[in-house]
């Protein structure tokens, strides 16, 4: 484009070529990132192409709106009116199919880039085959020992903790009981007879009966 031409030709070419109306706002927003068009230009331009009748221009509430010289453009008859229509429902048809292929496979790829290399696949093999060799040593291990524990044994534990956990409770409960009967005549608080006797609860130990 040559500074004489002051983007005339650019302008022109783009409207024939779009072929639909367009403000001067709307071809300088389209045209002024590739040729470097200034707002100032394009409206000149714009409006010497229409007083030169190179394309044509219309005025809608102040605003004035440009289109091609139709004049210039063959007829068009209605059997290719309704192929061009045909045509524009068939690339519609195909612009969606293709948008959400595009969207299936941004979602695979996403998919794709937050999953382990096969590099960290291999290596998280490796320290899985090294944790199941030391849990296979513990299972021989165990399998080999001789001081298995018996049912009956196992039984005997059972049955004695619960013995023991139900003598647990119940000398607590004495326990209380017996230091509220003392309390109830004691000049003092029961933090101060408990440090004076000695006493140590299972709280103090942090401690907690077992549930039978």
């Amino acid at each position: 484009m040559s500074k004489k031409d002051n983007g005339t030709s650019v302008i022109l070419a783009y409207l024939n070529e779009k072929n639909r109306p367009y403000s001067s706002q709307d071809v300088f927003c389209n045209l002024q990132k590739q040729h470097g068009l200034g707002k100032t230009a394009v409206v000149k331009a714009m409006d010497l192409l229409a007083l030169e009748g190179k394309i044509k221009e219309k005025s809608y509430n102040k605003q004035k709106i440009y289109f091609a010289d139709q004049s210039q453009f063959k007829d068009v008859d209605d059997v290719e009116l309704k192929a061009m229509d045909a045509q524009i429902s068939q690339l519609s048809a195909d612009v969606q199919s293709i948008t959400q292929s595009s969207r299936q496979l941004d979602a695979e790829l996403k998919e794709l880039n937050s999953a382990l290399t096969t590099e960290e696949v291999m290596s998280e093999i490796k320290e899985l085959k090294a944790e199941c060799s030391g849990y296979r040593a513990r299972v021989e291990k165990i399998k080999s020992a001789t001081n298995h524990v018996t049912p009956e044994e196992r039984e005997k534990v059972y049955t004695d903790r619960n013995v023991y956990v139900k003598e647990w409770k119940k000398r607590k409960r004495l326990a209380s009981d017996m230091m509220d009967s003392i309390l109830e005549g004691y000049p003092k608080s029961k933090k101060q007879f408990l440090e004076e006797v000695g006493v140590e609860t299972d709280e103090d130990c942090k401690v907690v009966v077992p549930s039978t």
